[in-house]
């Protein structure tokens, strides 16, 4: 497998060496092999050379197997320019159209709702990746006056609402599961959003097996904290899918916990943890690497190498059951620690 590491800036350089350091251990222990290719994109680079990416930087990406990318962002570039064009560039260039997101909680002691576990909180969230409003379609008319007028429109095609809808049901058969959520607001947003509405009653009549539910968002998110069991397939737009999953990350245990993928089914994918680059913490060894450890995971997982993926998955839980990970889940040891030690499960 050819793998291409982005670590990115602030905490993501410290969090995706632990990731890599994980992918190495559980190299040696299956007898694999994996090329992991180093990609200097970052703020840092960009400071330096004023590039984000080269001219051919995606089809670059495309002669990898799976990307690992670790987070984005620094005060020094205010406008997050090499940010946009790395991270949603790459999602919109390699057409990566799913979001995908597991919320599963480890650990009781970890969630925040009262009395709730392990068999509680454990869905995915598919969420619309390369559409919606962070196309940046729109602009602004007499900027910076009192008259400034800013227009962000959301873009929904047939085609993308199809696929994501559609990938959403067959996760569902796939995994044997019998619920699938789509959320929107088409009570106020009527037109994209009656598009969603169309397209999902259309998809869930070819799954007579599975059950179709709807709630507009604002009420998916009360529902989600009062009876998160209820859920196990969410699927939903681009700007919803990015709030909510924020939200599921904080049943198990905060952003640190949330792993992520960026797919296009049998292309080039990408996997980063949910959280930012938090240049505040960066440095500081205090970061949670779990996120990037769980991504990573994830695109063995996505590339075919379940039994290595499942390997990664029962270490982490091991760490989280002996308690031997960061001070943010209620452990002692530092990000470089954590990593050591869930390599060294799967060393043994």
């Amino acid at each position: 497998m050819r793998i291409a590491v982005i670590p990115g800036d602030g905490i993501g350089k410290e969090v995706t060496a632990e990731a890599v350091k994980v992918l190495h251990a559980v190299a040696k222990k299956f007898g694999r092999t994996f090329e992991l290719e180093h990609l200097p994109w970052s703020a840092d680079h960009y400071v330096q050379t004023g590039e984000t990416l080269p001219a051919n930087g995606y089809d670059l990406l495309r002669q990898f197997d799976a990307i690992l990318i670790g987070a984005l962002g620094d005060p020094r570039v205010p406008d997050n320019r090499h940010a946009r064009e790395i991270l949603l560039g790459t999602r919109f260039e390699l057409d990566l159209y799913v979001n995908y997101r597991p919320v599963k909680l480890l650990a009781e002691r970890l969630c925040p709702l009262k009395d709730r576990g392990p068999s509680d909180v454990k869905f995915v969230v598919f969420r619309e990746n390369t559409e919606g409003v962070y196309v940046s379609i729109g602009g602004r008319f007499k900027p910076n006056t009192d008259d400034e007028v800013a227009i962000q429109e959301e873009i929904n095609t047939y085609k993308g609402v199809h696929r994501i809808i559609r990938h959403a049901f067959e996760y569902a058969q796939k995994h044997g599961l019998t619920r699938v959520c789509m959320a929107d607001k088409s009570n106020a947003m009527t037109q994209g959003h009656a598009l969603w509405q169309r397209v999902f009653k259309e998809v869930a009549a070819q799954y007579p097996g599975i059950t179709p539910t709807h709630y507009y968002i604002d009420a998916l998110v009360m529902y989600m904290v009062l009876d998160p069991g209820q859920f196990e397939v969410i699927v939903t737009n681009n700007l919803f899918g990015d709030i909510i999953t924020d939200l599921g990350a904080t049943f198990q245990g905060g952003l640190g916990m949330a792993a992520s993928g960026n797919i296009h089914p049998g292309r080039t994918s990408m996997f980063e943890p949910v959280h930012g680059s938090a240049p505040k913490f960066a440095g500081k060894n205090i970061a949670n690497p779990i996120g990037a450890i769980a991504s990573a995971a994830m695109l063995l997982e996505t590339l075919g190498a379940t039994e290595e993926a499942a390997a990664i998955e029962a270490a982490v839980l091991k760490s989280v059951e002996d308690n031997q990970v960061t001070s943010d889940i209620g452990g002692t040891l530092g990000t470089r620690e954590a990593g050591d030690y869930i390599a060294e499960i799967l060393k043994a």
